[in-house]
């Protein structure tokens, strides 16, 4: 092993080390732990017994009885925990925790987070470890170190981008191709937000790529469908109950809610969608959300025609990958924890980088920009000085304030998704002309 191989090892296990220590630490003592989680875990304790996962008042019924959290919580934490928001197709997957009891359910999500994520870290560095190890290794360790809020609050974005990463690298590799349909069809079942797109990339690059998106969409329905049923015959209702809890997450002053008026849209683990920007100049759903979907639709059309007409190349789909990993970001609900999808464009990045030139040096520069502005830490500090009433950002504007907290991570995901695409575009039809 060369030396350059062994220093981007250690950056990557120092990364690791630092989301293990601090992602078990900070969860311990935090005021809220595993609130994600608990809200995927009594819905699907709901359903092994038998009643709705959909209706707050049979979660909350089994949450009163069984959790030793229920006096200790707000009234967003209880929301969180009681009104389920994931697809029926996920609790083929959350069933198994909801078999369970508390203690053994929280300790296996916890292990099963923080090794997914490290082990799919260590499979994208082995794509580059070989050409550029050191930057492969000095970028996914720091987006490990800035990793703790998807452990503390036990969201399920760690295991389903895990499981997005492994596919990739299987379908790259050609190697474990049915354990990397596999896990993109149980990503695709738990939060198809995430990787969807990415599986739509594989629809769209034909060939092989096709059929492995075709094959994954089998797997999927095959994943989903008992879940479905099951829910089907417990909850005949569950589309309108579904609708309805997502509406009360999304209201005026909700937790979701991307506006200024939110309840829980910002500070750490914030809403990172383009609708918390355009929010800003108008805060009515009917403006800032076509306004979200017409900039993302129109970067859409552009990848989706590239990516159609382009005869596919290993370094094409890398930038196609980075390019859609950023935008995917932007249309719908996304916070600050789905981000981590950004391991998909640190190839694209180190591609760029060993090119050299000014472009090798912009994809540097934005991807660990786009590392820092959706990191953990970085924003742990951040909010520490606005919060503290002696620093200097806090006697700044109120205007000023809210942008340094809503700004930056939409914007430079579009920024990252922008330059990738634009990379990307040149690339596809220089070379089909």
């Amino acid at each position: 092993m060369t030396k350059a191989r062994l220093d981007g090892l250690y950056l990557l296990l120092l990364g690791s080390a630092v989301f293990l220590l601090f992602g078990v630490a900070l969860e311990n003592s935090a005021p809220a732990p595993l609130a994600d989680f608990r809200g995927l875990y009594y819905p699907a304790r709901c359903l092994v017994q038998h009643c709705d996962p959909y209706l707050e008042s049979d979660v909350l019924r089994i949450y009163m009885v069984e959790s030793s959290f229920e006096p200790l919580d707000t009234a967003k934490v209880r929301q969180i925990v009681t009104r389920a928001v994931y697809p029926p197709t996920a609790f083929s997957f959350t069933i198994l925790f909801g078999m369970l009891p508390w203690g053994p359910a929280h300790i296996l999500w916890i292990a099963l987070t923080i090794a997914s994520l490290i082990f799919s870290s260590f499979l994208v560095w082995s794509l580059g470890a070989d050409d550029s190890p050191v930057l492969f290794g000095g970028l996914l360790g720091f987006l490990l170190a800035n990793s703790e809020v998807v452990v503390i609050g036990g969201n399920a974005a760690g295991i389903d981008i895990s499981l997005c990463a492994v596919a990739v690298w299987c379908f790259f590799r050609e190697r474990y191709v049915f354990a990397g349909i596999l896990c993109l069809a149980l990503s695709l079942a738990i939060k198809p937000q995430e990787a969807g797109f990415v599986w739509l990339f594989f629809v769209l690059a034909g060939g092989m790529y096709r059929k492995r998106a075709l094959q994954t969409l089998v797997a999927t329905i095959a994943i989903g469908l008992p879940g479905v049923l099951w829910i089907w015959h417990v909850s005949p209702h569950w589309m309108q109950e579904l609708n309805s809890n997502i509406a009360a997450f999304s209201t005026n002053g909700g937790t979701n809610d991307p506006g200024l008026a939110s309840a829980g849209a910002h500070g750490l683990g914030m809403v990172i969608s383009l609708q918390a920007v355009t929010s800003v100049f108008s805060d009515n759903p009917r403006i800032y959300n076509p306004a979200s979907y017409l900039i993302f639709g129109l970067l859409l059309l552009v990848w989706a025609v590239a990516t159609l007409r382009s005869r596919m190349t290993p370094d094409k789909a890398w930038l196609a990958l980075a390019a859609i990993s950023a935008l995917s970001m932007l249309p719908v609900y996304h916070r600050q924890y789905d981000a981590k999808l950004l391991m998909l464009s640190v190839p694209a990045c180190a591609m760029l980088y060993i090119e050299g030139g000014v472009r090798g040096k912009l994809a540097l520069v934005i991807n660990v920009l786009g590392f820092v502005f959706t990191g953990d830490v970085v924003w742990a500090v951040l909010l520490s000085l606005i919060g503290n009433p002696h620093g200097l950002i806090a006697r700044m504007p109120g205007q000023f304030l809210v942008a340094i907290q809503v700004f930056p991570a939409p914007m430079i995901l579009l920024a990252m998704g922008i330059f990738y695409l634009s990379v990307y575009v040149r690339r596809c039809f220089a070379l089909n002309t």
